[in-house]
């Protein structure tokens, strides 16, 4: 793989998102052509896509978000998530590449309904564009149907060896079927079937109740100052 050069800047400190008291600041890539292939190899050095723009955190006390990816090959399903299928037989998905009213529509009724003590509310249009839409890779959006009605969509970049979840989202009226749970088995099942290697599931930090999931995903790959690594066993009890 080629490897290419690229300005880093980096952000001032600012009130953490995720971790209350805490200052977070950000490595920005500064470089004005960036595409596929660049932003693939930065997805494997710890870096996430918002928007146009590419970070990834550098926090001055703090190393609580760590990258986390899943080998699409390796990937076991858990009791619990062979129940989230089974559960949801009678829903089905299809993939648009092109984003549409009724995805904004439904991310303001996740947001101000679910996550409305959080920076993302109030949801807006341009808010929604400017965090999942990009000029240089127009992400694929998994959408989740019961029937004719559209209760999740899934944004997700498909890169040339993996997948990069960006952001999930669904139908409040439809909280007790595991839907986020839901779109990365399905994101898992389709990286797997067009021949991806890892979907990147973005930070995992233990320390904020809403972003632990993600090392329900196993075996799963933590990014050390050693490099990528395999995840400790699930305990089985939990599993």
């Amino acid at each position: 793989m080629n490897s290419k050069s690229v300005s880093v800047g980096i952000s001032h400190p600012f009130d953490c998102n995720y971790i209350e008291g805490n200052k977070e600041q950000l490595l920005v890539i500064q470089e004005p052509h960036i595409d596929g292939a660049l932003f693939e190899q930065l997805l494997g050095m710890g870096f996430r896509r918002n928007g146009n723009s590419i970070y990834k955190p550098r926090c001055p006390s703090c190393n609580a978000c760590q990258s986390i990816r899943l080998n699409v090959h390796d990937f076991v399903l858990s009791k619990r998530q062979k129940r989230t299928l089974k559960n949801n037989q009678d829903l089905h998905w299809k993939v648009n590449y092109q984003t549409r009213p009724e995805h904004f529509e439904l991310y303001q009724r996740y947001i101000n309904e679910r996550h409305n003590d959080g920076p993302m509310y109030p949801a807006s249009q341009s808010q929604y564009d400017d965090f999942l839409l990009s000029d240089w890779l127009p992400p694929m959006f998994i959408e989740v149907f019961d029937k004719d009605q559209l209760i999740g969509v899934a944004v997700t970049d498909n890169l040339t060896h993996s997948f990069s979840a960006i952001y999930s989202y669904f139908d409040p009226d439809y909280a007790d079927r595991s839907l986020g749970s839901l779109m990365i088995l399905i994101q898992c099942q389709l990286a797997k079937a067009m021949g991806k290697r890892f979907l990147y599931l973005g930070y995992q930090i233990d320390q904020n109740r809403k972003m632990r999931y993600k090392r329900q995903y196993r075996p799963y790959q933590i990014l050390t100052p050693q490099g990528w690594q395999i995840g400790e066993q699930l305990d089985p009890l939990s599993y």
